[in-house]
């Protein structure tokens, strides 16, 4: 994984969840896995204790969230980003790609929580290919394939949630 210093976009409501969910887990999340380790502990040999096993496979993965909202949450922009035509993350952009026109959200699936909006993440390639660019740009990006996909800026504005 490629390390970024580039700040995450979120909105303000997007920053309150993560940071709900983030508390939650490293206080009762926590204590409640810790809690069925210690019953499945206490039911007798680990080697053959599927509840044991299962609690800490939980574990585990409640600690990587835990990362992964701490990561997210390190190096943030908290707010909308300028209404100025230029693409960035947090905004909403309508492009043509590939000849058919698409409407999605440049940023974090996490911006857009339950909205139903596609999002591409800004080092997607189509992300990485309109980043910065303006409204009525025409640019491309090279697909998997090794095609070239042409994509034409029609419209940008700010992600309202």
């Amino acid at each position: 994984m490629t390390e970024t210093t580039q700040a995450t976009w979120l909105t303000q409501e997007a920053y309150d969840r993560l940071k709900s969910e983030l508390a939650r887990l490293e206080d009762e999340g926590r204590a409640e896995i810790a809690e069925r380790i210690a019953a499945a502990r206490d039911e007798g040999d680990l080697k053959e204790n599927g509840g044991y096993h299962a609690a800490r496979e939980e574990q585990a993965k409640q600690e990587a969230r835990i990362r992964e909202l701490k990561q997210k949450l390190r190096n943030v922009q908290i707010g909308t980003p300028p209404d100025d035509g230029v693409i960035e993350p947090g905004m909403v952009v309508t492009a043509v790609v590939a000849g058919d026109e698409m409407v999605f959200l440049l940023g974090s699936r996490e911006i857009a929580g339950t909205a139903d909006i596609d999002v591409f993440s800004p080092t997607s390639p189509l992300g990485a290919a309109i980043s910065g660019r303006t409204v009525g740009d025409t640019v491309s990006y090279e697909a998997p394939n090794g095609s070239e996909i042409p994509v034409e800026i029609k419209a940008a504005k700010p992600f309202q949630g």
